[in-house]
């Protein structure tokens, strides 16, 4: 007969599997779940956090990306490695009871080449893939919905009718959370659905072309990334998800990196190619399932 001490030792070994083999995406007729590699959080592998305390390890990695429909609304869960917190009282400013993390959900309902947006929102400076592009962007931020549709028209109003502040947003453990209806997603979640999840951070005070992203310099800052360009080829991007098959974390760290190190680009030079960009994946359930 095993002894408690053993099956604790089998315990731990089954957990330690767990964390070399990601497990596949769940789906079913209720929604998605997907995972992510822990410790990914570093854009293309050379991103580091700002050196302010208020940005703990694991703010900005996912672990977990969840499509939860319920009746004529959907919910949608990002969960990070660390749990969030509101270090800058954002109740204070009309915000949503977190302060760092924001998170972009894109989708895309069709998968038809010509259809949908390539570009990423202001900010982020990645690209879509012509067969993969966004027909709707879900904004998670914990700025308020005034503040989030003012910097929209501001930066983003040519397509305001495709991003979505949710009726509800607010952050529980270590997960963010969403609730949008569905007549704003176009209909009810389907399995052939594709999402790309970007995570950065909240930026109270953007660059005037930004959609409240925070920038990731050659250096990290108080409150600036680093490890990447002072320019706007880089992605602003520290964590996103990968179609599960190999290394998931090698892979991302591939996506991001493909982008032109060699150009000098954005605010007060000459503005970025689509080409100097790096091209972000989404991923499918029913492919992802599989």
């Amino acid at each position: 007969m095993k002894t408690p001490s053993f099956r604790r030792l089998l315990a731990a070994a089954a957990m330690l599997g767990a964390a070399v083999a990601l497990p596949a995406a769940a789906e079913n007729e209720k929604g998605f779940k997907f995972p992510d590699p822990i410790g990914d959080d570093k854009g293309p592998g050379t991103y580091t956090y700002p050196t302010d305390a208020v940005y703990k390890p694991g703010s900005f990695d996912i672990t977990e990306f969840e499509v939860v429909p319920r009746g004529n609304e959907t919910e949608f869960r990002v969960t990070v490695r660390t749990r969030i917190e509101d270090p800058w009282d954002s109740p204070a400013w009309g915000g949503n009871g977190f302060s760092v993390q924001m998170a972009f959900i894109h989708i895309d309902t069709d998968h038809k080449k010509g259809s949908g947006v390539q570009d990423g929102l202001p900010g982020t400076n990645v690209r879509f893939a012509e067969d993969e592009a966004w027909d709707r962007v879900v904004i998670i931020s914990p700025q308020g919905a005034t503040r989030v549709n003012s910097e929209i028209g501001l930066k983003a109003a040519q397509w305001k009718d495709r991003i979505i502040v949710p009726k509800v947003t607010r952050a529980t453990g270590k997960t963010l959370i969403a609730v949008v209806d569905n007549d704003k997603l176009g209909g009810p979640p389907q399995t052939t659905w594709g999402y790309q999840v970007l995570m950065q951070s909240n930026e109270g005070f953007p660059d005037k072309h930004d959609l409240l992203t925070r920038k990731v310099n050659e250096f990290e800052g108080q409150h600036r990334f680093g490890g990447g360009s002072d320019f706007d080829n880089d992605p602003h991007v520290m964590d996103i998800l990968v179609p599960p098959d190999g290394d998931a974390t090698k892979k991302q760290y591939e996506i991001l990196s493909k982008y032109n190190h060699n150009v000098k680009c954005g605010p007060g030079t000459e503005p970025c190619k689509p080409e100097d960009l790096a091209v972000v994946p989404m991923v499918y359930p029913h492919a992802a399932g599989k």
